[in-house]
């Protein structure tokens, strides 16, 4: 199913910024994303008349429960665009051509970035966030392939354990909260707004650790390499509507988080305004030398704890051209964030030496 403007609940009450274009004029596209609080640019953009402001005719699709559903959704055709971070490693190993865009959640002034991510334990499980070998034995959620994943790993690492340490289970985030209070999981990983949401529905669940820079995010404005190679013009005006969206958000992210009750069903406002808190502290469209590191990291990792056999360039599928005009051309959408260093700062030619 196909979100468009006019069917988006209570839009009428905030009236969406004017088109500079008739709408004969605007550049149709679909794009999709995961419900997850740090995907809510794309919707943002959609309600405040970012894209059409930028020329575009935007149809969201209803939000998909992981990144691998989204790109499954990708290579049927279903949307042009999607917004997915590690699952994107899967999908490149097993073929598909994948390109990235820009960021839709990371950090392009540094390397560390992972505010949006924390572990949940149950009542009684006896996990510290202040001694991580507390892991060892116990049976742990992740949704395999995606960012929760990575996370968990990079705990695991950092306690000082190996995979054969814990019990993985692979679970959709929609459903830890249940698995977590009928007890058949000791805790789990997932993006906001679900450890949150556990947290209030779970008696006795605590946050054991958030963020800690343990990996440096990777969620990426991802296309198929065919129809990016056709598309430059739509993709940068893409990128430019979904930057203000961002700057948008981060100035007004009270305002942001009624925008997420309306994408994530059942999203309760209080919980949509505690994640949107961390979430705006890593919504930055801009791609650095600290981006391709950051999925360059994951793969490596990926690789070495034997979840994928092989590992592949990172020049090869990122594209940065587009997001880089745009930064040029519009420095304004970006003035509120932190500079890049000059030493992760990219440009015509740019590629990523490990």
């Amino acid at each position: 199913m196909i979100r468009r403007l006019a069917l988006a609940v209570g839009l009428a009450l905030a009236l969406p910024l004017a088109a500079t274009a008739q709408d004969d004029d605007l550049v149709e596209l679909s794009a999709g994303m995961v419900s997850g609080i740090d995907q809510l640019g794309l919707a943002i953009a959609l309600e405040q008349g970012f894209f059409e402001k930028h020329g575009l005719d935007v149809n969201i699709a209803n939000p998909y429960a992981t990144g691998v559903d989204a790109l499954n959704a990708l290579q049927a055709g279903e949307v042009d665009l999607v917004q997915v971070g590690v699952p994107m490693i899967g999908a490149v190993i097993r073929g598909m051509d994948l390109v990235a865009l820009g960021n839709y959640s990371g950090n392009a002034a540094q390397l560390g970035s992972d505010t949006t991510m924390a572990l949940v334990a149950r009542e009684g499980s006896e996990i510290s966030g202040d001694d991580l070998p507390t892991l060892k034995g116990k049976r742990i959620a992740a949704s395999f392939g995606t960012i929760n994943h990575l996370y968990i790993l990079a705990l695991i690492e950092a306690a000082g354990l190996t995979v054969d340490d814990v019990e993985l289970v692979n679970t959709p985030p929609p459903d830890m909260t249940v698995a977590l209070l009928a007890g058949g999981i000791d805790a789990f990983v997932g993006w906001d707004p679900w450890p949150i949401v556990a947290q209030k529905d779970v008696p006795g669940a605590y946050q054991v650790i958030r963020g800690g820079n343990h990996i440096s995010y990777v969620g990426f404005n991802v296309g198929m390499r065919d129809w990016i190679a056709e598309n430059g013009e739509t993709i940068e005006k893409f990128l430019a509507a979904v930057s203000e969206a961002d700057q948008w958000m981060r100035a007004n992210p009270a305002d942001a988080a009624q925008v997420a009750t309306r994408w994530i069903p059942g999203l309760d406002p209080a919980v949509a305004e505690e994640a949107m808190e961390y979430n705006v502290q890593q919504a930055d469209r801009r791609l650095s030398a600290n981006n391709y590191a950051a999925l360059h990291a994951a793969v490596e990792r990926l690789n070495r704890l034997g979840f994928i056999e092989e590992t592949f360039d990172v020049n090869e599928h990122i594209d940065a051209t587009h997001i880089v005009k745009v930064m040029a051309e519009q420095p304004e959408l970006f003035s509120d964030l932190p500079e890049i260093p000059e030493d992760a700062r990219i440009g015509e030619g740019y590629a990523f030496q490990p």
